[in-house]
Formats: structure tokens, sequence, C-alpha cells
């Protein structure tokens, strides 16, 4: 039986095994027709014209994990942000960990999706909140929609600093043969509130897994959230990861992702602009080799005067590897005096290593200062001769290079431990150690 079928026949079973409302329901329902409709996206489509599913779809993906796992801390230590005290909401194949995890009630919420979804006391939250920035349309956003039961639920209320970063943590043990999940964040930050947010999808054996997973986040006025995505993953991971970020006037959203590891990798992020003086940042270092394949798919939708956007993605691509960014930035009749700026920068080390760019702008207001811009290149011979003319190794030399090709971004990290450990994935990845602090 083929994915799409297994997934379209085992929905009414899943939804047997859930306490549904009544409106939920008609949602699942909903999401899983158009999925069925749609079906897997192909490279027919505009948007995917550089990615294909077909490889890994052949998989037999285990949709519900027949055994609940557990493992130690000791085992999985290293992808925590450790130096730190941090809330942490923590998945096993999917399902909560509750030993691992550092959730609390006290003056906000970080707890589990399952909850907010099936308890009373949070249901005003999800009839205003939950699939109402989500695409309705996107299949594999549908997908997730139809079975979204288990993820991180984070509500934080007006006029609070939280006091930690939060982290979302998804492990796969590998105990199945190849497995499917599909986590559904919901991530509420209120009026003059700020919070910092990292997420990480981490498999733990060379088993095949798929993850699906859609975050909706809500910025309201004045409200700042910082979005660290960490993809670091082996190679039989694939990731599939919608962000949709809906925020309101003079809120600002930073999402950074950092894409290092994992067979196939595809980021759709999209911004929905609804009031004046907003900000959007969305950054990117990508730095693969082998066959793996990443994928940024961007949009920021302009609705409203007086908004910026600011998207700056670095790329470093060798072996094989294959690279795709599609950014777009819409700019509505409404939206006068935007300021959006787009950057793709990329540097193939490997004849072999692919890029694709499709910086696009559509923009429908005459009073805006926008612009975009792609570069693909090698590595600067002349600045590699004059580094190594000075005593420099080659090797270092060529990694300081990528490193200060990728600073920009880096420097964008306002969690100073994860902006080192960030930096310490980057120097592996180069092959080099550091002899300087960062």
């Amino acid at each position: 039986m083929e994915l799409k079928e297994k997934l379209v026949s085992s929905f009414m079973a899943f939804e047997e095994t859930i306490d549904v409302h009544t409106e939920l329901h008609d949602v699942r329902t909903n999401a899983i027709k158009n999925f069925e409709n749609k079906g897997f996206p192909s490279k027919k489509e505009e948007a995917w014209k550089y990615t294909s599913l077909n490889a890994f779809l052949k998989n037999d993906f285990t949709v519900f994990p027949k055994n609940e796992n557990a493992i130690e801390f000791a085992e999985v230590k290293k992808y925590f942000l450790h130096e730190i005290d941090t809330y942490k909401v923590v998945f096993i194949d999917g399902v909560f960990s509750s030993f691992l995890s550092s959730t609390t009630h006290d003056g906000i919420d970080v707890c589990l999706m399952s909850s907010a979804l099936n308890k009373p006391k949070y249901k005003m939250v999800i009839d205003n909140y939950f699939n109402k920035v989500a695409s309705k349309s996107e299949s594999l956003t549908s997908l997730n929609t139809a079975f979204a039961n288990e993820g991180a639920y984070i509500n934080i209320p007006k006029r609070k600093v939280v006091d930690k970063p939060i982290e979302i943590m998804y492990f796969s043990t590998g105990s199945e043969t190849a497995l499917l999940v599909q986590p559904r964040n919901l991530i509420i930050v209120g009026e003059n509130s700020h919070v910092q947010i990292i997420e990480r999808h981490q498999s733990l054996n060379s088993n095949p897994v798929l993850t699906n997973s859609v975050t909706e986040v809500f910025a309201q006025k004045r409200a700042i959230v910082d979005f660290y995505k960490i993809q670091n993953d082996n190679l039989q991971a694939n990731l599939i990861d919608n962000t949709y970020v809906s925020q309101q006037q003079e809120s600002v959203v930073s999402v950074n992702t950092f894409s290092f590891g994992g067979n196939l990798t595809r980021n759709n992020l999209n911004f929905y602009h609804f009031g004046e003086r907003i900000v959007s940042n969305l950054n990117g270092i990508t730095i693969i080799g082998e066959k793996q394949h990443v994928d940024h798919y961007t949009l920021v939708q302009h609705a409203s005067p007086n908004c910026e956007s600011h998207q700056d993605y670095k790329g470093i691509f060798s072996d094989q590897s294959t690279g795709v960014f599609n950014g777009k930035i819409f700019v509505e009749k409404e939206a006068q005096k935007t300021n959006a700026f787009q950057k793709s920068n990329n540097i193939l080390l490997s004849d072999k290593a692919t890029i694709n760019a499709k910086p696009q702008l559509e923009i429908f207001a005459d009073d805006v200062k926008c612009s975009h811009g792609c570069t693909i290149g090698q590595l600067d011979e002349t600045a590699m001769f004059y580094m190594q003319s000075r005593g420099i190794p080659k090797k270092e030399a060529k990694a300081l290079l990528m490193y200060a090709f990728s600073n920009a971004v880096i420097e964008s990290i306002k969690i100073p431990e994860l902006k080192q450990r960030i930096a310490k994935i980057i120097a592996s990845k180069l092959g080099v150690k550091m002899g300087f602090d960062l």
C-alpha cells in the first residue's frame, strides 16, 4: 500500500483513539480530504520544482509507533543547551517524555498540545488560534492538521519576559524500521512579551524517519519572538518543516534556521503582517555535503504600511549536495512605506554541487524600498593566497573564509551559549578547530 493510501485509511482509526470535539473533527476531516485530493507534492508544482519526495516515500513508514521508548538524559545531553537552565518539552518517537521535560504553568504555559486540544479550559484559545494561520490548501500542512494531536503548546500572556529559553526537542529512537511523525506546535506570545525558543529534531539511529512538522506562531502587539531551528540530523532523516507566523502591530519576530544535516530538509517559512511597524527577520545558514538536499521556501506577505522584512541566507555546498532558495516578498497595495530586503549568497565547493535560487518580488504599492539579490560562486583565490602567504595553512584559511562568510547570520543569535554551540557545529562541518573564542 502506498503511503498516501495508508494515511487516508488510518485517519478514522486515529480519530477513534482521541477525544475529538465537533469543531476539531470538522477541521481534521476537511484537512484529510484536501490531502487525499492533492496527495504529496511533486516537481510538477512550481513551489516544489527542485525538490522530489519520491525517494523516501517508498519506505514503509509506521504511522503510529507500536512501542513507547525511554532514553536516558546522558544519551541525549549533547543535543540540549545544557550549559544553561531552560524549559524543555521533549518527545520520543512522537510521545511526550515527562522524564526529560521541564514544563511549567507558573505564569506562562509551556506544556503539551494534546492537553490544549482536549481539555475544556483551553477551548477558547484553541478556537481562536489553532489552524488559523496555517495553510488550508497546502497538502502536507493539511496532512499534519488531520493527525495533529501532540507537540508543544506555548502561551505567554501580556507583559511577560520569559526568564529562560524554551527547548522543543523531538527524538527518534529508530525502534521502528521506518517512522513517520507529525508534530504540531502552537506558540502564542502576548502583547509586550518576549520569548526565545529553540527547536530540534534528532534521530538516534540510522533507520529512516520522516518528520512532517507544523508550527503556528502568533505574535501580538509589540511582542518579540526569537526562534532558532537546529537541523543537524543523520543521513537517513527527512524533515518537512512548515512554520506560519502571524504578526500584529509593532511586533518583532526572528526565525533563524541552521541546516547542517539530514537527507532531505524542506523549510516552508511563511510570515503574515496584520498591523503597522512590524519587523520580520529570516536568517539561515546551510552547510551540507554528500548527497544532502536542503530547500528553503520563504514568503513574507506585507499587508500593512510602514513594515520591514529582512532575509539573509548563506549556503555552503560540497560533494553532490543540492541547495534550493525560493524566496518571495509580496507587497499589497495598502502596504506603502514597506522596506523589504532579501539576499541569498552561496558558495559551491565542488563541481557536482548544485544551488537553485529564485528570489521573487511582487509589489503592488508604489512607495516602497524593496530589493533582492543572489550570488553563487567559489572561494576567493586571492584571499586564500593572501592568508597562506601569512602562514595560515590552506585548510584553516579555507575554513576561516567560509566562517567569515557565515558570520553575519551567526551574529544574529542572541543566546550566547547557543551562539557558541552553532559556531562549534560550523567548525566541525568545515573540518577545523577554531583557535579563538566566538
